[in-house]
């Protein structure tokens, strides 16, 4: 009588197809892992591409109602390219790795046009700041204001300097808070379309 407790021995077939089975579960996924890549790529460049139009942009002198002009016109401008990410990322097959790209572009052109504003609040109205601004400096200033860090070495001195200020404030708590729920919202639609709703088995593999 066979002991139940004694494996049976497995066929060199069936030996081989399971090696091969582990084998292909230890590889890395290939088009994931280019997805991922690309889109680091994709970010860094398009960091790197407004940094560098905002440095070599020539901003001229304006008034202050030009300068409010400008201000208005890129807030419309980061509204549409933000909808357009976000409609992007629903019908994108990886979404949670194009909601960090859209994040990523929408923060960085959110940042430099308030940067080209403070530049062009300082030129056109001499003394709105505690110090002449380069671009460099209207930059930091952007900077220190967004993570709420707040030096004090830069401050807004006039009283539009200052509203422009709080603009910022306000856009930035919007920027993290309302946008990152509508772009999460976004990732669950497109998630759902392509009938991929994440389990709530945690020893699921996520997907991206």
């Amino acid at each position: 009588m066979n002991d139940p407790a004694v494996a049976r021995p497995t066929s060199p077939r069936l030996r081989q197809e399971q090696d091969e089975g582990h084998e292909r579960s230890r590889r890395p996924h290939g088009p994931r892992r280019r997805a991922r890549a690309a889109v680091l790529v994709r970010a860094v460049l398009i960091a790197a591409g407004l940094v560098t139009v905002y440095y070599v942009l020539p901003l001229d002198g304006r008034s202050t109602t030009g300068t409010s002009v400008v201000l208005a016109c890129g807030l419309l401008l980061v509204v549409m390219v933000f909808s357009w990410e976000v409609r992007a990322i629903a019908h994108s097959p990886y979404p949670r790795l194009k909601a960090i790209e859209a994040l990523s572009a929408t923060l960085v052109l959110f940042l430099l046009l308030f940067a080209g504003t403070y530049y062009l609040l300082e030129h056109s109205t001499p003394g709105s700041f505690s110090e002449p601004l380069t671009k460099t400096d209207s930059l930091y200033f952007t900077l220190t204001t967004f993570t709420t860090v707040g030096y004090g070495d830069v401050t807004a001195r006039s009283q539009t300097g200052r509203v422009l200020t709080m603009i910022q404030m306000a856009g930035g708590l919007l920027l993290v808070g309302v946008a990152a729920r509508i772009l999460a919202g976004a990732v669950q639609a497109g998630l759902r379309r392509r009938g991929r709703e994440p389990s709530d088995d945690s020893t699921s593999r996520p997907e991206d």
